[in-house]
This record gives structure tokens, C-alpha cells and sequence, in this order.
């Protein structure tokens, strides 16, 4: 298959994978104990929970972004 009929190149593939990783680490520091009937866990709302973790998504989701709209560069 001709290289020339795909979207994407090597590059665009690797960002692509960053930023999903970068998802997961997002979403990997949201995680932990919840509040239950018999327990409140005031940990919900720790600002690694409230903040952090939704900026670290963000930014994965923009790193996504950039990496599809990249125009990969000719080599003619």
C-alpha cells in the first residue's frame, strides 16, 4: 500500500498514544475510596480528585486533538 493514501503518519500515531496515556493517568488519579451510607470519605474531595486529575484529562484530550489535526510534512 502507497504510503501517500494514509491520514497519519508515524508522528501523529505516536501523539496519539501520549495523549491517551496522559487520559488514563487522568483518570488513574481520580480513582480511589468512595463515600458510602455508613462512611464519608472526605478524600472525594481532594484537590488531587477535584483538580488536578480533570487538568491532566484536559490536556490529554487537547494532545489528542493536536495530534489529529497535525498535517504530516511531505518528503517530496
Amino acid at each position: 500500500m502507497d504510503k501517500k493514501n494514509f491520514a497519519f503518519d508515524k508522528v501523529n500515531f505516536i501523539l496519539l498514544a501520549v495523549g491517551m496515556v496522559i487520559v488514563i493517568l487522568g483518570f488513574v488519579l481520580m480513582a480511589g475510596p468512595g463515600t458510602n451510607e455508613t462512611a464519608f470519605q472526605s478524600d472525594i474531595f481532594s484537590v488531587r480528585r477535584v483538580r488536578v486529575a480533570p487538568v491532566v484529562c484536559f490536556l490529554g484530550f487537547v494532545f489528542m486533538i493536536y495530534g489529529v489535526l497535525r498535517k504530516p510534512k511531505d518528503n517530496e
